[in-house]
Protein backbone atom coordinates (compact mmCIF):
# COMPACT_ATOMS: atom_id res chain seq x y z
CA UNK A 1 0.00 0.00 0.00
CA UNK A 2 0.76 3.60 -0.42
CA UNK A 3 1.51 5.69 2.19
CA UNK A 4 3.92 3.21 4.44
CA UNK A 5 5.76 4.71 7.20
CA UNK A 6 8.79 2.52 8.01
CA UNK A 7 10.71 5.07 9.97
CA UNK A 8 11.28 3.35 13.31
CA UNK A 9 7.61 1.78 13.50
CA UNK A 10 7.34 -1.72 15.04
CA UNK A 11 4.51 -2.60 12.28
CA UNK A 12 3.51 -1.08 9.72
CA UNK A 13 1.66 1.78 9.82
CA UNK A 14 -0.55 3.44 6.56
CA UNK A 15 -1.93 7.14 5.90
CA UNK A 16 -5.53 8.05 5.96
CA UNK A 17 -5.25 8.63 2.07
CA UNK A 18 -3.84 4.86 1.76
CA UNK A 19 -6.47 3.16 3.63
CA UNK A 20 -9.09 4.83 1.70
CA UNK A 21 -7.73 4.00 -1.44
CA UNK A 22 -6.87 0.42 -0.70
CA UNK A 23 -10.42 -0.37 0.85
CA UNK A 24 -12.23 1.66 -2.02
CA UNK A 25 -13.85 4.10 -0.16
CA UNK A 26 -13.97 8.13 -0.11
CA UNK A 27 -11.58 9.94 2.04
CA UNK A 28 -14.37 11.88 3.77
CA UNK A 29 -16.28 8.43 4.94
CA UNK A 30 -13.22 7.03 6.43
CA UNK A 31 -12.90 10.48 8.41
CA UNK A 32 -17.31 10.68 9.23
CA UNK A 33 -16.53 6.84 10.84
CA UNK A 34 -13.50 8.11 12.50
CA UNK A 35 -15.67 11.17 14.13
CA UNK A 36 -18.77 8.96 14.33
CA UNK A 37 -17.83 5.72 15.93
CA UNK A 38 -13.89 6.06 16.83
CA UNK A 39 -12.84 3.62 14.16
CA UNK A 40 -9.56 5.55 13.42
CA UNK A 41 -5.86 5.05 14.42
CA UNK A 42 -6.04 3.47 17.97
CA UNK A 43 -2.62 4.67 18.38
CA UNK A 44 -2.43 7.98 17.29
CA UNK A 45 -1.03 10.93 19.20
CA UNK A 46 -2.06 14.28 19.69
CA UNK A 47 0.07 16.30 17.48
CA UNK A 48 1.15 13.73 15.04
CA UNK A 49 -0.59 12.59 11.75
CA UNK A 50 -2.68 9.79 11.86
CA UNK A 51 -1.30 6.66 10.70
CA UNK A 52 -3.18 3.64 10.93
CA UNK A 53 -1.61 0.29 12.10
CA UNK A 54 -2.49 -3.09 10.41
CA UNK A 55 -4.88 -4.38 13.59
CA UNK A 56 -7.02 -0.89 12.72
CA UNK A 57 -6.93 -1.73 8.96
CA UNK A 58 -8.45 -4.83 9.92
CA UNK A 59 -11.50 -3.43 11.94
CA UNK A 60 -12.21 -1.11 9.34
CA UNK A 61 -12.30 -3.33 6.55
CA UNK A 62 -14.99 -5.79 8.35
CA UNK A 63 -16.92 -2.36 8.69
CA UNK A 64 -16.96 -1.90 4.88
CA UNK A 65 -17.72 -5.31 4.23
CA UNK A 66 -20.57 -4.98 6.43
CA UNK A 67 -22.33 -2.00 4.89
CA UNK A 68 -21.77 -3.20 1.71
CA UNK A 69 -23.14 -6.21 3.04
CA UNK A 70 -26.69 -4.22 4.02
CA UNK A 71 -26.18 -3.34 7.70
CA UNK A 72 -26.57 0.34 8.92
CA UNK A 73 -23.27 2.01 9.87
CA UNK A 74 -24.16 2.00 13.32
CA UNK A 75 -24.99 -1.44 13.22
CA UNK A 76 -21.64 -2.31 11.30
CA UNK A 77 -19.50 -0.33 13.55
CA UNK A 78 -20.63 -2.33 16.96
CA UNK A 79 -19.72 -5.24 15.06
CA UNK A 80 -16.60 -4.48 13.81
CA UNK A 81 -14.89 -3.09 16.54
CA UNK A 82 -16.46 -6.57 18.70
CA UNK A 83 -15.00 -9.59 18.18
CA UNK A 84 -16.65 -11.73 15.21
CA UNK A 85 -19.52 -13.81 15.46
CA UNK A 86 -19.20 -17.25 17.42
CA UNK A 87 -18.86 -19.81 15.03
CA UNK A 88 -22.25 -21.48 14.63
CA UNK A 89 -24.11 -18.98 16.94
CA UNK A 90 -27.27 -19.71 15.69
CA UNK A 91 -29.49 -17.76 18.11
CA UNK A 92 -29.17 -14.12 16.95
CA UNK A 93 -29.89 -15.37 13.20
CA UNK A 94 -32.91 -17.61 14.44
CA UNK A 95 -34.14 -14.72 16.66
CA UNK A 96 -33.96 -12.10 13.73
CA UNK A 97 -35.75 -14.62 11.21
CA UNK A 98 -38.70 -15.77 13.58
CA UNK A 99 -39.06 -11.73 13.91
CA UNK A 100 -39.21 -11.15 10.17
CA UNK A 101 -36.02 -8.93 11.08
CA UNK A 102 -34.72 -8.65 7.26
CA UNK A 103 -32.23 -6.01 8.10
CA UNK A 104 -31.08 -7.92 11.74
CA UNK A 105 -31.07 -11.19 9.59
CA UNK A 106 -28.54 -9.68 6.98
CA UNK A 107 -26.28 -8.08 9.79
CA UNK A 108 -26.25 -11.67 11.62
CA UNK A 109 -25.20 -13.82 8.29
CA UNK A 110 -23.49 -11.13 6.52
CA UNK A 111 -21.22 -10.68 9.86
CA UNK A 112 -20.47 -14.74 10.10
CA UNK A 113 -19.89 -14.53 6.33
CA UNK A 114 -17.61 -12.19 7.06
CA UNK A 115 -15.61 -13.47 10.12
CA UNK A 116 -15.89 -17.14 9.17
CA UNK A 117 -16.07 -17.67 5.09
CA UNK A 118 -18.79 -19.24 3.44
CA UNK A 119 -18.54 -22.95 3.81
CA UNK A 120 -18.45 -22.72 7.61
CA UNK A 121 -20.92 -20.36 8.15
CA UNK A 122 -23.25 -22.87 5.76
CA UNK A 123 -22.41 -25.79 7.57
CA UNK A 124 -22.59 -24.28 10.84
CA UNK A 125 -25.10 -21.51 11.15
CA UNK A 126 -27.61 -21.51 8.07
CA UNK A 127 -27.90 -25.39 7.59
CA UNK A 128 -28.72 -25.32 11.56
CA UNK A 129 -31.01 -22.57 11.46
CA UNK A 130 -33.14 -23.90 8.72
CA UNK A 131 -33.28 -27.49 10.21
CA UNK A 132 -34.78 -25.57 13.47
CA UNK A 133 -37.30 -24.03 11.16
CA UNK A 134 -38.04 -27.58 9.19
CA UNK A 135 -38.75 -28.74 12.31
CA UNK A 136 -41.16 -26.22 14.14
CA UNK A 137 -42.83 -26.59 10.48
CA UNK A 138 -43.19 -30.33 11.01
CA UNK A 139 -44.47 -29.94 14.48
CA UNK A 140 -46.71 -27.51 14.40
CA UNK A 141 -46.90 -25.82 10.57
CA UNK A 142 -46.64 -22.19 9.12
CA UNK A 143 -43.71 -20.56 9.03
CA UNK A 144 -43.58 -20.48 5.18
CA UNK A 145 -42.78 -16.63 5.56
CA UNK A 146 -39.47 -16.96 7.14
CA UNK A 147 -38.05 -19.74 6.09
CA UNK A 148 -38.34 -17.86 2.54
CA UNK A 149 -36.98 -14.84 4.39
CA UNK A 150 -34.28 -16.84 5.77
CA UNK A 151 -33.56 -17.93 2.15
CA UNK A 152 -33.49 -14.44 0.79
CA UNK A 153 -31.38 -13.32 3.21
CA UNK A 154 -28.46 -16.09 2.98
CA UNK A 155 -28.13 -15.45 -0.88
CA UNK A 156 -28.45 -11.53 -0.38
CA UNK A 157 -25.52 -11.95 2.17
CA UNK A 158 -23.65 -14.05 -0.35
CA UNK A 159 -23.46 -11.48 -3.44
CA UNK A 160 -23.34 -8.63 -0.92
CA UNK A 161 -20.35 -9.98 0.96
CA UNK A 162 -18.20 -11.85 -1.50
CA UNK A 163 -17.32 -10.44 -4.73
CA UNK A 164 -17.67 -12.07 -7.88
CA UNK A 165 -13.63 -12.66 -9.68
CA UNK A 166 -12.64 -12.39 -12.76
CA UNK A 167 -12.68 -15.02 -14.86
CA UNK A 168 -9.18 -16.29 -15.08
CA UNK A 169 -7.35 -16.69 -18.45
CA UNK A 170 -7.05 -20.60 -19.12
CA UNK A 171 -9.75 -21.32 -16.38
CA UNK A 172 -11.92 -23.96 -17.98
CA UNK A 173 -15.77 -22.49 -17.60
CA UNK A 174 -17.64 -24.25 -15.00
CA UNK A 175 -21.46 -23.81 -15.02
CA UNK A 176 -24.02 -24.09 -12.08
CA UNK A 177 -27.50 -25.48 -12.36
CA UNK A 178 -30.70 -27.10 -10.86
CA UNK A 179 -32.16 -29.45 -13.50
CA UNK A 180 -35.71 -28.75 -14.45
CA UNK A 181 -38.02 -28.43 -12.31
CA UNK A 182 -36.14 -28.07 -9.33
CA UNK A 183 -36.40 -24.99 -6.98
CA UNK A 184 -34.02 -25.60 -4.16
CA UNK A 185 -31.36 -22.89 -5.71
CA UNK A 186 -29.53 -22.03 -2.66
CA UNK A 187 -27.15 -24.54 -2.57
CA UNK A 188 -26.01 -23.44 -5.47
CA UNK A 189 -25.73 -20.12 -4.29
CA UNK A 190 -23.87 -21.13 -1.53
CA UNK A 191 -21.40 -23.24 -3.89
CA UNK A 192 -21.15 -20.43 -6.73
CA UNK A 193 -19.53 -18.22 -3.15
CA UNK A 194 -17.83 -20.62 -1.99
CA UNK A 195 -15.80 -20.78 -4.97
CA UNK A 196 -15.78 -17.13 -6.05
CA UNK A 197 -13.93 -17.12 -2.07
CA UNK A 198 -11.00 -19.33 -3.49
CA UNK A 199 -11.11 -17.14 -6.94
CA UNK A 200 -12.97 -18.92 -9.55
CA UNK A 201 -15.72 -17.87 -11.54
CA UNK A 202 -18.88 -20.03 -11.64
CA UNK A 203 -22.05 -19.58 -14.31
CA UNK A 204 -25.07 -19.77 -12.16
CA UNK A 205 -28.25 -20.51 -13.93
CA UNK A 206 -30.45 -20.83 -11.09
CA UNK A 207 -33.48 -22.97 -10.70
CA UNK A 208 -35.37 -24.80 -12.82
CA UNK A 209 -33.57 -24.97 -16.01
CA UNK A 210 -35.38 -26.68 -18.77
CA UNK A 211 -32.91 -29.11 -20.89
CA UNK A 212 -32.46 -27.06 -23.83
CA UNK A 213 -31.54 -24.21 -22.11
CA UNK A 214 -28.72 -26.25 -20.20
CA UNK A 215 -27.72 -27.27 -23.65
CA UNK A 216 -27.69 -23.90 -25.65
CA UNK A 217 -25.55 -22.69 -22.47
CA UNK A 218 -22.97 -25.28 -22.58
CA UNK A 219 -22.44 -24.33 -26.24
CA UNK A 220 -21.93 -20.90 -25.78
CA UNK A 221 -19.18 -21.30 -23.71
CA UNK A 222 -15.26 -21.13 -25.23
CA UNK A 223 -14.60 -24.14 -24.20
CA UNK A 224 -15.82 -27.64 -22.76
CA UNK A 225 -17.29 -26.73 -19.19
CA UNK A 226 -17.55 -28.73 -16.52
CA UNK A 227 -21.45 -28.98 -15.58
CA UNK A 228 -22.71 -29.74 -11.92
CA UNK A 229 -26.56 -30.55 -11.87
CA UNK A 230 -28.18 -29.66 -8.77
CA UNK A 231 -31.74 -32.10 -7.65
CA UNK A 232 -32.92 -32.13 -3.90
CA UNK A 233 -35.54 -35.07 -4.94
CA UNK A 234 -35.74 -38.23 -6.57
CA UNK A 235 -38.61 -36.68 -9.33
CA UNK A 236 -36.28 -33.73 -10.28
CA UNK A 237 -33.72 -36.56 -10.45
CA UNK A 238 -33.91 -36.56 -14.46
CA UNK A 239 -31.28 -38.69 -16.48
CA UNK A 240 -32.32 -36.76 -19.20
CA UNK A 241 -30.52 -33.63 -17.89
CA UNK A 242 -27.25 -34.70 -17.58
CA UNK A 243 -27.96 -36.50 -21.11
CA UNK A 244 -28.68 -33.26 -22.38
CA UNK A 245 -25.05 -31.38 -21.58
CA UNK A 246 -22.90 -34.78 -22.11
CA UNK A 247 -21.73 -34.06 -25.33
CA UNK A 248 -20.75 -30.53 -25.38
CA UNK A 249 -19.20 -30.96 -21.74
CA UNK A 250 -15.79 -31.55 -20.16
CA UNK A 251 -17.36 -32.95 -17.14
CA UNK A 252 -20.93 -33.65 -16.10
CA UNK A 253 -21.50 -33.63 -11.99
CA UNK A 254 -24.19 -34.58 -10.15
CA UNK A 255 -24.88 -32.90 -7.30
CA UNK A 256 -27.86 -32.96 -4.16
CA UNK A 257 -29.81 -35.67 -2.23
CA UNK A 258 -32.21 -36.36 -5.48
CA UNK A 259 -29.27 -38.13 -6.99
CA UNK A 260 -28.43 -40.61 -4.21
CA UNK A 261 -29.44 -44.06 -4.99
CA UNK A 262 -29.85 -43.02 -8.59
CA UNK A 263 -28.23 -45.38 -11.58
CA UNK A 264 -26.19 -42.46 -12.69
CA UNK A 265 -25.18 -42.92 -16.74
CA UNK A 266 -21.21 -44.05 -16.89
CA UNK A 267 -19.20 -41.19 -16.34
CA UNK A 268 -21.39 -38.91 -14.56
CA UNK A 269 -19.43 -37.96 -10.97
CA UNK A 270 -21.13 -37.67 -7.91
CA UNK A 271 -20.58 -34.88 -4.96
CA UNK A 272 -22.45 -35.55 -1.60
CA UNK A 273 -21.01 -32.55 0.41
CA UNK A 274 -19.93 -28.77 -0.29
CA UNK A 275 -16.77 -29.29 0.50
CA UNK A 276 -16.09 -32.13 -1.72
CA UNK A 277 -18.38 -29.89 -4.93
CA UNK A 278 -15.97 -27.29 -3.89
CA UNK A 279 -12.17 -28.58 -3.68
CA UNK A 280 -13.38 -30.94 -7.07
CA UNK A 281 -14.40 -27.87 -8.94
CA UNK A 282 -11.65 -25.63 -8.06
CA UNK A 283 -9.36 -28.78 -9.35
CA UNK A 284 -11.13 -29.15 -12.66
CA UNK A 285 -11.06 -25.12 -13.37
CA UNK A 286 -7.03 -25.15 -13.44
CA UNK A 287 -6.84 -28.26 -14.96
CA UNK A 288 -5.04 -28.69 -17.90
CA UNK A 289 -7.64 -29.18 -21.54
Amino acid sequence: MNGRDDSGAAEAEYSVGAVARELGIPLATLRSWNRRYGLGPSGHQRGRHRHYAQADLAVIGRMVELVRAGASPASAARAALGAAPALGDVAPVLHAALRLDAPGLLAAVSGHLVGHGVVMTWNRLCRPVFAEIVGRQARAGGLVDVEHLLSWAVATSLHRTVAVPARGAGRRPIVLACTAGEDHALPLEVLRAALAERGVLALFLGASVPDDALADAVSRQDRRPVVMLWAQSATTARTRALDAVRAGSREVVAAGPGWYGADLPVGIRQVNSLEDAVEHLVRVAAADP
